[in-house]
């Protein structure tokens, strides 16, 4: 349902939190399938990695994302994370 109802950078926002949790690390390795992973070409990655890089949510360095503001990258998720990943855990724990 994320994928079908948010924006670029709302999905991207929800993905890298999602790989934020499963690494247990603010640096996050990343190479060019992201664009894979959120069906959307690579320029548009860039776009959104740089609009998040502007509202100082993260800084990407070559091959590097680090999350610098995981609250904002929840907030920016506009609701694509969080709930989902709370009922996931309510029903399966």
């Amino acid at each position: 349902m994320a994928n079908a109802r948010g924006s670029i950078e709302e999905r991207l926002a929800r993905w890298l939190l999602m790989v934020q949790d499963r690494v247990d690390s603010d640096d996050l390795r990343l190479t060019h399938f992201i664009g894979m992973m959120l069906g959307v070409r690579r320029a548009g990655v860039t776009i959104a990695l740089n609009e998040l890089e502007a509202n100082g949510l993260i800084a990407t360095a070559r091959g590097c994302v680090t999350v610098r503001d995981r609250d904002g990258l929840e907030e920016c998720a506009n609701g694509l994370y969080g709930i989902p990943e709370a009922e996931f855990e309510r029903l399966f724990a």
